[in-house]
């Protein structure tokens, strides 16, 4: 990426964490990879840290690996209008089951909505009725 571009030269400063089974080295500027002990230690260190978001773009098999090991603390769900008819599951087999509460929301023009939702404490169990 360009550092002309001012959105490409704000990530190439920014550190970056990579997950991979089949990358063995980075050549990103500020990249870290991890794999296997050493991702979920490199997570447990940024989680430790105050102030941190760490965000997961492009990466289904990371985020599984998130949520099986109960790391998820918030979600921003990005909702497109459109349907595929196919593709991996968000919850897949592993997930841990969780209470969250519905922070915020935001729409656009395009259709697309954005849900963001916390940890909320253990699940609440009772009606799925749409306003209590």
């Amino acid at each position: 990426m360009s550092d002309d571009d001012p959105i490409a030269a704000k990530l190439n400063r920014m550190p970056k964490y990579v997950a991979s089974n089949t990358v063995d080295r980075l050549d990103w500027s500020h990249s870290t990879l991890g794999r296997g002990d050493r991702l979920k230690s490199e997570v447990a260190r940024l989680k430790a840290q105050p102030n941190t978001e760490i965000q997961v773009t492009g990466s289904c098999g990371l985020l599984q690996t998130l949520i099986r090991e109960d790391w998820v603390d918030a979600y921003a769900l990005w909702v497109f209008p459109v349907v595929l008819g196919s593709g991996k599951r968000l919850f897949g087999e592993g997930a841990i089951p969780a209470g969250f509460r519905l922070a915020g929301t935001r729409s656009f023009g395009s259709g697309v909505v954005v849900l963001e939702y916390e940890r909320a404490g253990e699940i609440k169990k009772g009606s799925f009725a749409l306003d209590q």
